[in-house]
């Protein structure tokens, strides 16, 4: 085995739920399920658009995927087809197999909120997969505005089910429009978490819009205008 030299002082990350890391994992026995896991995880994370998925035959044309399989003695395609279909039965990922130019693909999404829905509306039609072919890695999807959940994911980060339930809640009391741009504006600001965007929702309310947009005069209002809120003790000032 080749020596390790040590990560180097910049690279890349790929974001991995808790919930996965202290719920699922314990549960993984099989180490060729835990690696198949982590590799569908990292093609989720690196996808843009909405809905994000990834291919079978992506994960089949991956060589440090189908190199890892080879200890476990069977077919690169035998193995990788049994490790993805003990995580989907575990939940982990939801499969949906799709017909495109008179081939069978199956596609894999992460199981959230979002993605429940986007495999909802793709199965009545809603959302239809456009001219792609079984060789292209990210069949193409009609444009659809997203919703808070997608827009959350796109712009924010995962969508664990503490921030499923703090979105639904600002459902409740806020225009749909008004928590999308208030996603937007936290992304903007480089503010990627939940509570500053239920800051934001909550300033709004106070103050109003009148020009639809979030106000920020100056670097001094941005670090106070949020004080006294839900979550105004967690600003920096």
């Amino acid at each position: 085995m080749k020596t390790f030299n040590g990560f180097p002082a910049r690279m890349n990350f790929t974001p991995i739920p808790n919930l996965f890391l202290n719920g699922l994992m314990p549960e993984i026995n099989d180490i060729f399920e835990l690696k198949i896991t982590l590799y569908i995880m990292e093609a989720l994370y690196l996808k843009k658009g909405y809905p994000r998925f990834v291919p079978f035959s992506e994960l089949a044309g991956n060589t440090s995927i189908i190199k890892s399989l080879k200890a476990s003695g069977k077919p690169s395609d035998e193995a990788l087809r049994k490790a993805i279909d003990k995580v989907v039965k575990k939940d982990i990922f939801l499969r949906l197999t799709v017909d495109q130019d008179g081939k069978t693909e199956d596609i894999y999404f992460l199981n959230t909120p979002s993605d429940r829905q986007a495999i909802a509306k793709i199965r009545s039609g809603e959302l239809k997969l456009l001219g792609a072919t079984i060789d292209v890695k990210i069949p193409s999807i009609t444009e659809e505005s997203p919703n808070i959940f997608t827009l959350y994911e796109d712009n924010i980060g995962l969508l664990t089910p503490i921030v499923s339930e703090e979105l639904k809640e600002a459902e409740k009391l806020y225009p749909v429009t008004w928590i999308k741009d208030a996603i937007k504006e936290a992304a903007s600001l480089n503010k990627r978490n939940v509570r500053y965007i239920i800051r934001i929702l909550e300033n709004w309310s106070t103050e109003g819009r009148s020009d639809g947009a979030h106000k920020r005069d100056s670097k001094k209002d941005e670090g106070t205008k949020y004080d006294g809120q839900r979550y105004g003790h967690m600003v920096q000032h």
